[in-house]
């Protein structure tokens, strides 16, 4: 009796840490109470709607104090974003599972069984799952699963993303000097040599500037003050210049002895452009007359080509030689065949003068045009099928065309009304840059041995250098180490 006297004492005892019983509710329960009393007074048929009208404007909430909700043991207090019912399950387990207390015979977490479990059950083991799952590789498909949908988005990297925008800088990289320079659209002043060194026509005089030393040299000067350069071309080994002048004459210089060769004397009119082919030196003339120059043998002029009514002002031969284009103030541009007198095409497309010529240097049967101020269109020919690939109107006057094979680019040179040189993209004619500078119309633009930068002149009596197609240094020496170097053709002694 005296355990069961014990056992009631320690019950008594005990009673005053539980609720009492005969005392008021609680203030919660009071409202919880009343709340749900109201709400059934509401939706029974014997309480008019001015009862309830009136029940439910009685302030909820004590002036001064904010109502504090009881955190439910699930964490439904949490702001959760919408997910699918597996990871709200997981989520809800996390959450509920923070309140319990640590194994005291597996404090370290989960055994290999548990985790081997989780992974088969949910693909991942919970113990590393997050509440917010923000990111992570999406789950591999069963085996055997095909998708016939168009995949739009992928977390690997395609190797278009991975190439690098490419900087084209909008200010030039050298501005040379170029007073007393010819303001002439219709002639060819400049032109850069495959050893690096840069020819521009100055007035009556001929300099030569050394791109790798930085050093100028006077070549020449015309003896009668009245005369002046029209025209300059290189050879393609570099060592030999062709000049044309306004006298109707073209000179052969000797750069590396700074010693003239020859003159030879063809035409009637100034030589405004000159393209070589091997020892072939094509010169074109005011009077519309196109002359071959063999300058191996004394008698040079071994044909004549007539296909202009007006000054041809553009001449270039193709990179294999098979062709030559020729573009004049007539509006037309001509392409003759080697061994042919009379043109293979031409064409009448262009309304205004044609100066600006390019072939393609990856594809030599691709020929770019560009007409005058009449005109301002880029064309671009097939020559094997005559037909007229693409056409662009660039709201100016182009002097000058050249392919960049580096980036499969094409430059154009403008004058009225941009004064700009722009960069497009090959064969779309999408505009890639603008390079703005020059403050009158640029005349010419040539392209380094390198093909990594261009050289613009314009009437403002500058020469602006813009490296625009620098390529990375490691496929620049795979590719140095490919190319062999060429013995030159002009071997003989020209006389």
């Amino acid at each position: 009796m005296a355990q069961f006297g014990f056992e009631n004492d320690i019950h008594s005892i005990l009673k005053l840490d539980m609720p009492i019983t005969n005392a008021p509710m609680a203030r919660w329960q009071r409202k919880a109470s009343s709340s749900n009393t109201s709400a059934l007074n509401g939706l029974s048929p014997g309480k008019s709607a001015n009862s309830s009208l009136s029940s439910s404007k009685t302030p909820s909430k004590t002036p001064g104090k904010n109502k504090k909700q009881t955190p439910s043991k699930m964490g439904g207090d949490r702001f959760i974003p919408t997910r699918n019912g597996k990871q709200m399950d997981v989520a809800s387990f996390l959450l509920s599972k923070e309140n319990e207390p640590v194994d005291a015979n597996n404090p370290g977490g989960s055994s290999e069984s548990q985790k081997a479990l989780s992974m088969s059950l949910n693909g991942y083991n919970i113990e590393d799952a997050k509440i917010l799952h923000l990111g992570g590789k999406p789950l591999n498909a069963p085996e055997g699963y095909q998708n016939n949908l168009k995949v739009l988005y992928s977390q690997a990297i395609t190797p278009a993303s991975m190439k690098k925008t490419r900087y084209i800088s909008s200010t030039p990289d050298r501005i040379l000097d170029a007073p007393e320079l010819r303001n002439d659209f219709y002639l060819n002043l400049l032109d850069w040599s495959s050893r690096n060194i840069m020819a521009v026509a100055l007035h009556n005089s001929v300099y030569l500037w050394d791109a790798t030393q930085g050093d100028i040299i006077l070549l020449m000067k015309l003896e009668r003050e009245e005369d002046y350069i029209c025209s300059l071309s290189w050879t393609k080994e570099g060592s030999y210049l062709a000049i044309g002048t306004s006298d109707c004459k073209v000179q052969l210089w000797d750069v590396e002895n700074q010693k003239r060769l020859r003159s030879m004397a063809s035409h009637t009119a100034r030589v405004g452009s000159l393209s070589w082919n091997d020892h072939v030196l094509s010169s074109g003339s005011r009077s519309g007359h196109i002359h071959h120059h063999d300058v191996r043998v004394a008698e040079h002029h071994i044909s004549t080509l007539t296909g202009h009514s007006q000054e041809v002002c553009g001449l270039q031969w193709s990179p294999d030689g098979r062709y030559l284009a020729s573009g004049g103030n007539d509006n037309l541009v001509c392409v003759w065949s080697r061994a042919q007198s009379q043109p293979v095409r031409c064409w009448s497309e262009h309304q205004g003068a044609v100066k600006a010529l390019a072939w393609c240097s990856w594809q030599p049967s691709i020929l770019a045009t560009g007409g005058g101020t009449s005109d301002r269109h880029i064309r671009i020919w097939n020559v094997n099928s005559g037909s007229c690939i693409s056409s662009l109107d660039t709201q100016s006057q182009i002097s000058s065309l050249a392919f960049a094979p580096n980036y499969k680019e094409l430059v154009s040179a403008h004058g009225y009304a941009h004064n700009s040189v722009v960069i497009w993209k090959y064969p779309s004619l999408t505009k890639v840059a603008e390079l703005n500078g020059h403050e009158d119309r640029v005349l010419s633009l040539t392209m380094s041995p390198d093909c990594s930068s261009i050289a613009t002149v314009a009437g403002d009596e500058t020469i602006r250098l813009w490296k625009c197609f620098e390529v990375d240094p490691v496929k620049k020496a795979a590719k140095e180490r490919m190319v062999k170097s060429t013995s030159g053709v002009i071997h003989q002694s020209i006389r």
